[in-house]
């Protein structure tokens, strides 16, 4: 397996990679998405393999069902039955972060071009499903806001070179002044700084790494019309899992 981490203040930030898992084309190997058509039982492993290679319990992890919107859920214990530990056994809430003051849990966020991005502060850390959509609405404000975030990490995802978007959708980012697009390119990282700035976190590293463009690293529901894994964005606090 191969992963990028980063470290935030009392906390860590992994992002996975495709590399390291069972899972068989399409969703060539380490495909961590049980709604993609991909096998369940190869999923559940990949799974396993993630939460064991970063010295994580599977049955701490919090996920959602992802809808492009701007709801963040808060925990402070994991659910039982486990749906990131044994995917299908529950139907996670409609949710687009996890946020948690408490410890031994691990926010998740699954991706394939959306950013996932990581906020941590004295309130706990919370990871966020950043696309387009979300951006738009307001989650980074949310999810800086859950836990008082004081610092960032911005994950894999569609880099400007890939992300071409139609002028209602740059409208929506208007407001943050140029820079953020060259031409219909949207550059979804430094709009996600820029939010980030705006809420106050300006601590922010981001690992600029195109999914799109990076065929043997990352899965791209752009580049592959759909048809793909996902990887994931998680964090956690220093000393649990």
């Amino acid at each position: 397996m191969r992963w990028l981490e980063a470290e935030l203040p009392g906390a860590r930030a992994a992002f996975t990679t495709r590399l390291g898992g069972v899972s068989a084309d399409p969703f060539e190997s380490l495909n961590l998405g049980l709604l993609t058509g991909d096998d369940p039982a190869a999923v559940r492993e990949n799974r396993h393999r993630t939460a064991a290679a970063l010295g994580l319990e599977p049955d701490r992890f919090l996920i959602g069902r992802q809808v492009h919107g701007v709801e963040i859920q808060a925990r402070d214990a994991p659910p039982d039955p486990n749906g990131f530990a044994e995917p299908g056994s529950t139907e996670p809430a409609e949710v687009d972060g996890q946020a948690t003051g408490a410890a031994g849990l691990v926010p998740l966020v699954f991706v394939a071009d959306c950013l996932p991005v990581a906020v941590a502060g004295p309130g706990g850390v919370a990871m966020l499903h950043c696309g387009w959509r979300g951006l738009a609405g307001g989650i980074v404000e949310r999810g800086a806001r859950a836990v008082e975030a004081t610092a960032a990490a911005i994950g894999p995802g569609i880099g400007r070179c890939c992300f071409e978007v139609g002028d209602e959708v740059l409208a929506r980012f208007s407001y943050l002044d140029d820079g953020i697009a060259d031409g219909r390119m949207l550059d979804l990282v430094e709009v996600t700084r820029r939010l980030l700035d705006r809420a106050g976190v300006i601590d922010v590293e981001a690992a600029e790494l195109c999914t799109s463009c990076e065929a043997e690293l990352f899965f791209s529901h752009r580049r592959d019309d759909g048809l793909t894994g996902r990887q994931a964005g998680l964090v956690w606090r220093n000393g649990d899992g």
